[in-house]
């Protein structure tokens, strides 16, 4: 079998989950098939492609935008890339990933006859804050997505919740078309740091105190990652507690300047807070998880949150708001503490009350950091968890018997 997979991130250019995922997935699939990967953002060297063992292959092709659209919207941008990934496609089954390589996915379908499956990492009519990054585009990458998951011959979501959502969001799609396969984690990626280990200088690099009990969370500055809540929470937060914050790659100059003025005042108030806005490189970020005591995921919207997973891989317990996926990885008062959030249903996620959802957070925070002991054993049960359930193998193994599904389906008819 060769599958050509169609991803808008893959290294050296990964910075979220659905770039995360495209790597690991392309790397276990090929030692089981041969894959090849297209994806945006140029050429790669030998270096950037991982070497595989197996009995697959495993070829990188990088798509540089296209001149004559530099200038042009984001989302014109896209479809200039897609266009050439489309046309180049040769394999017995395209997988695209995200709305971005969406348009590539369905004309390549079209063009070739070949079946159509999509990840769904995320969906467009769920973050309607997007017309704040892509304006117009906004409507252009809503309609790239919707046709293509409209015709596809099968759609991978990455949880039960993001399955609902799809259906949802796609009434004319197909319920038996629709397969859960959940994200995976590379617990070998995750191992505790050796001592003399380089990504331990992230800590005298910020100035991180490793003696105070200290808070971590991870993400993107985007509507979604709810991160102006976890501000506001954390003026409820008891002080004592340092709150490490890696938050970079903003959507648009207004949330940045909306989540600096509100990191600002809390700095005033309570102290105690390092903001890191650059992408930390793996072993810094992995240093930086095995040297915390908890993280928090406050998303108002999270398909899954392959964030969480990778900090209980790290033996983190996790403080998370109970949203889209998250329920399916954060067991409550097992390995972290779910945070109820009642939600308008109208695709922003927008808490129905802001201020109850803000105390919940705190709450839990101040929870989980007043007992070390009882945190340490649910990043126990968090590690565990990960490491049992969540493995790309598995995942690769369930992911080929969709393909071979889809297959089938296409012979019957």
């Amino acid at each position: 079998m060769k599958v050509e997979l169609l991803t808008r991130e893959y290294p050296p250019h990964v910075y979220g989950g659905a770039g995360v995922h495209a790597e690991e997935l392309s790397k276990v699939l090929a030692e089981r098939v041969d894959v090849t990967v297209r994806a945006f953002d140029g050429k790669r060297n030998p270096e950037d492609i991982p070497t595989v063992t197996g009995s697959g292959s495993l070829q990188v092709v990088g798509y540089d935008t296209p001149a004559e659209l530099a200038n042009a919207n984001a989302a014109l941008r896209t479809f200039g890339t897609d266009l050439a990934m489309a046309g180049d496609v040769d394999g017995d089954i395209i997988h695209a990933h995200t709305w971005y390589a969406c348009l590539a996915g369905r004309l390549a379908q079209q063009l070739h006859n070949i079946p159509l499956v999509i990840t769904a990492h995320s969906l467009e009519p769920f973050r309607p804050w997007k017309r704040e990054q892509l304006g117009g585009g906004y409507e252009l990458s809503s309609w790239a997505e919707r046709d293509a998951y409209e015709h596809a011959d099968g759609i991978i979501a990455v949880s039960d919740g993001m399955k609902q959502d799809i259906l949802t969001a796609y009434p004319h799609v197909d319920p038996e078309r629709v397969y859960t396969v959940h994200n995976g984690i590379t617990m070998a990626d995750f191992a505790t740091p050796a001592d003399d280990d380089p990504g331990w200088s992230v800590f005298e690099r910020y100035h991180i105190d490793r003696s105070k009990p200290t808070l971590l969370f991870v993400g993107r500055i985007t509507r979604q990652k709810g991160l102006p809540y976890l501000l506001q929470a954390l003026h409820k937060v008891d002080p004592a507690i340092q709150v490490v914050l890696c938050a970079g790659a903003p959507d648009t100059p207004e949330i940045m300047e909306e989540v600096k003025s509100a990191f600002a005042a809390l700095d005033r108030e309570r102290g105690n807070i390092i903001w890191i806005e650059e992408m930390l490189p793996k072993a810094e970020l992995n240093a930086l998880e095995h040297g915390c005591d908890a993280f928090v995921c406050p998303s108002i919207y999270e398909p899954l949150g392959i964030v969480n997973l990778e900090a209980m891989a790290c033996g983190l317990p996790v403080v998370a708001s109970a949203t889209g996926g998250i329920p399916e990885v954060v067991v409550d008062g097992e390995t972290g503490y779910l945070v109820h959030v009642d939600q308008v249903h109208d695709g922003t996620g927008t808490p129905t009350d802001p201020e109850r959802f803000v105390q919940a957070m705190a709450d839990a925070i101040n929870r989980i950091m007043e007992d070390p002991e009882r945190a340490r054993a649910m990043g126990q049960a968090g590690f565990e968890r990960a490491r049992d359930h969540f493995s790309w193998e598995s995942i690769a193994d369930r992911t080929l018997a969709v393909y071979q599904d889809v297959l089938a389906k296409r012979q019957e008819h």
